[in-house]
């Protein structure tokens, strides 16, 4: 059973003792405003208390040597001062703050051998045994990524971005519904694979806290925690034009905040995933609880984004007060799947987001996303709020794309205006939209729809 989720036995216990807190973990309680329930998700959210010991990082041979060293001696703070360094993979470990200062870049090697041997991760929403993260741990607890200084992975087009030219059959061979039947331990990928690794991965931890550094030059997903809790992003600084260089993909998390960062990405600012597929489905684990704010989007596809491989279903997502804008931007809030990868995406809530411009619409529902409806899988998509949500410029304001048989359900607008709208919303097998005092082009929506 995967530690994320309590038994039955757990369950009851829970509500017995506390009814609240069982609602509060992964349904909030039915209040006339939701945005009441994020008071209970950030007091579970805090930073850890690391032992108050620096260990400074040019005394040992690598960063890791360091970060044993001060694990050893029961964790604090490794300093990394300012000056250029280069390294493999670094495996952070309980109770230690890896620190960057500022003037300090760390650059990671550009050597794939450096990245072996394999390690327990995710790829694309796939458990495998692969090259290492740059940045790994593996059930540990109490963990930190601060400063100011920079993380530089040295991607570019000859080092792992060229990779995306030669991953297709790996590609496929992973996400077989055999491959889904195979114990981790045997799916056995790496050299020849052409799997690009992830920079920052924490998997399975608790309490992880990663504050103020620059990333630049991932081979692909930048900040991707996965099956851990308590998270918290904040003051990242994330400028990565890669192909797959998407800035924060909390997989199967659950209460995570991501506050006062900016993404400059090559793919989607934030998407939130919870497994793909077969294999997604079989550990079941939804990303649930996330609060996301005051961050600043720029280059991307999706601003906020949920999916594509959203298996495991995701809830209780709460956006606001972040800023959008650029011709390159695609689309604000991007909810993508179909009937292969299924999922339930329930309880969305955007509010108070101010849009330059996007190059397509506001707001998008995809069910026709990749491989369209070929599944057995259909999705779910249902309670969606957008409140006090202002663009400048779009190609469309909506467009919701459900199946006949399973529409989009349930989609709100609020108090939203948007300006220099090119063509008609896109509404395909949509149910239930509301619009109260949506503005478009100047004319002012209060209608229900269903088509």
């Amino acid at each position: 059973m995967s530690p994320l989720r309590p038994s039955r036995r757990e369950f009851l216990q829970i509500a017995l003792a506390a009814p609240g807190l069982l609602r509060l973990q992964g349904q909030p309680s039915a209040t006339a405003d939701p945005w009441q329930n994020t008071a209970a998700i950030l007091a579970r959210i805090r930073e850890p208390v690391f032992p108050n010991r620096d260990v400074d990082a040019t005394r040992y041979k690598s960063i890791n040597e360091a970060i044993d060293a001060c694990s050893a001696a029961g964790g604090g703070r490794v300093v990394v001062p300012s000056g250029s360094f280069t390294t493999g993979p670094i495996r952070l470990k309980s109770r230690v703050n890896l620190h960057l200062s500022e003037g300090a870049v760390v650059k990671f090697s550009t050597n794939p051998k450096d990245y072996l041997p394999l390690v327990y991760t995710r790829f694309e929403g796939t458990e495998l045994m692969n090259y290492s993260p740059f940045i790994y741990a593996y059930d540990q607890e109490d963990i930190g990524l601060t400063g100011p200084g920079t993380l530089d992975g040295q991607a570019d087009a000859a080092h792992w971005w060229d990779w995306t030219r030669n991953a297709a059959a790996s590609r496929r061979k992973l996400t077989d519904p055999a491959t889904a039947r195979m114990p981790v331990a045997e799916r056995l990928f790496g050299e020849g694979a052409y799997l690009r690794p992830n920079f920052i991965q924490p998997y399975r931890c608790r309490n992880v806290f990663i504050e103020g550094v620059t990333i630049r030059n991932s081979p692909m997903w930048e900040i991707h925690p996965v099956l851990s809790t308590n998270v918290i992003v904040r003051g990242v600084n994330i400028v990565s034009h890669g192909p797959n260089n998407d800035g924060c993909n909390p997989e199967s998390c659950r209460d995570v905040l991501i506050e006062r960062s900016l993404f400059d990405t090559g793919d989607d600012c934030i998407a939130l995933k919870s497994g793909r597929n077969d294999d997604g489905r079989r550990v079941n684990v939804p990303v649930e609880n996330v609060i996301i704010r005051d961050c600043t989007m720029k280059d991307g596809h999706g601003g906020v984004t949920i999916g594509s491989e959203i298996s495991g279903g995701a809830r209780n997502i709460f956006a606001e007060r972040c800023r959008m804008d650029s011709p390159n931007l695609n689309i604000a809030l991007r909810i993508k799947t179909n009937s292969v990868r299924g999922g339930v995406v329930e309880r969305i809530f955007m509010r108070d987001v101010t849009i330059g411009q996007v190059s397509q619409a506001v707001v998008t529902v995809d069910f026709q996303y990749e491989e369209g409806d070929t599944g057995k899988f259909p999705p779910t998509v249902r309670d969606v709020e957008v409140r006090n949500v202002t663009s400048q410029k779009s190609r469309n304001a909506l467009s919701l794309r459900g199946y006949a048989y399973a529409p989009v359900t349930s989609v709100r607008l609020t108090g939203c205006r948007f300006d220099n709208v090119a063509q008609p919303d896109i509404l395909d097998n949509v149910k239930d939209l509301r619009l109260e005092n949506v503005t478009v082009n100047g004319t002012v929506r209060n209608e229900t729809i269903s088509r």
